[in-house]
């Protein structure tokens, strides 16, 4: 049976509830598209068309397209171009107009894909983990526990390199899930990062690890005083830093003698193995056991002085998983984040060593 249409004429609802401006949008603004705002940014950053089109990969004349066309489009709207070109081979002005536009769509931008990035996270279509170099080792091993089950849900893991430095910034801004890595903590503190949520694996000491001659360093240990006479090679941020900044304060430069600053433990083992530095660089004790051990590139010479405890505060590296504080107990347990949580917690109980 067909319903009977209401008699007399048919009322289609009006605005009313509705920004009278979100209704009348000029039809220059509606036609901005994102592929428009994006290579407006990618101009500002590049400086030129030719430039921006090598990022984007496509042609300076599609770049230039565009261009005209969000020119003609605001001038229409504001009365004011958004760029103008300064002669050949030089960086687009930006008018005041494009500058906010471009500001305008760059937060717009990170808006949307944060927004679309935490609906991933949410449905647990997405796992992004960050590591550092020497925790890459165990989360390869965790994820064998997982992958299958996972790989058969179809969820993707992503995996970035973090820098200690980087660590809180990467986790607070939700661009990692998950956090591989250590921090310089009390010996004796029970909890170590009480904003986080956070399971240990592993806690040890710094060493050292040198190439000067047995009769310039003969000790076996070294003590908060000793440490200040010898060139050391240290990193110039992170973890590490952070011990000698609780033990010397935030002016240690001053007080110890740095032989050389390094970006990372490599690069370090490199600069002693070439003798174009002798000293003693600061690292977690089972990386200089490594490279004592030849299981990382040394030389034949390398020694490994352990740390004295007259170092106030004692501290320890402590390294294992960090996530968004009770962010695991708004998803139930068959959530990716959860699942991956959980096997990191099944292989720090294992007892298996960790591998470098």
């Amino acid at each position: 049976m067909v319903p009977s249409l209401p008699s007399g004429p048919l009322k289609v609802p009006g605005p009313e509830g509705f920004r009278t401006d979100l209704i009348s949008c000029s039809p220059d603004f509606l036609d901005l598209t994102w592929d428009q705002l994006r290579t407006l940014i990618v101009v500002r950053e590049a400086g030129t068309a030719l430039a921006a089109a090598k990022v984007l990969g496509r042609e300076q004349s599609s770049v230039q397209k565009q261009l005209d066309i969000l020119n003609r489009n605001f001038q229409a709207l504001t009365g004011e171009l958004l760029v103008v070109k300064q002669g050949r081979g030089r960086d687009f002005l930006f008018t005041p107009t494009g500058l906010e536009v471009v500001e305008r769509a760059r937060a717009t931008f990170a808006d949307w894909l944060q927004g679309i990035a935490n609906s991933r996270r949410r449905l647990g279509s997405t796992l992004t983990v960050g590591t550092t170099e020497f925790t890459l080792g165990f989360l390869g091993r965790v994820w064998e526990r997982v992958a299958p089950q996972l790989l058969e849900r179809e969820v993707e893991l992503k995996v970035v390199h973090v820098r200690t430095s980087d660590f809180w910034k990467r986790l607070d801004s939700n661009q990692v899930d998950l956090l591989c890595g250590g921090l310089a903590a009390d010996a004796a503190a029970e909890h170590v990062a009480p904003d986080y949520d956070f399971l240990e694996w592993h806690r040890e000491g710094l060493a050292l690890l040198t190439n000067l001659p047995v009769r310039e360093l003969a000790a076996r240990t070294v003590g908060v005083d000793r440490l200040r006479s010898l060139p050391l090679v240290i990193p110039s941020r992170g973890v590490i830093t952070d011990f000698v900044e609780r033990w010397y304060g935030p002016d240690f430069r001053s007080q110890l003698q740095i032989a050389a600053e390094i970006d990372d433990i490599y690069y370090g083992l490199a600069l002693l193995r070439s003798r174009m530095t002798y000293g003693c660089m600061l690292c977690a004790r089972s990386i200089g056991k490594a490279a004592v051990d030849g299981r990382l590139p040394a030389g034949d010479d390398f020694r490994l002085i352990d740390f004295a405890d007259d170092f106030d505060p004692m501290l320890q590296l402590v390294s294992g998983v960090f996530a968004r504080k009770g962010e695991r107990e708004t998803y139930d347990a068959s959530h990716p984040l959860n699942i991956l949580w959980d096997a990191f917690r099944d292989e720090a109980a294992s007892g298996r060593p960790l591998p470098l």
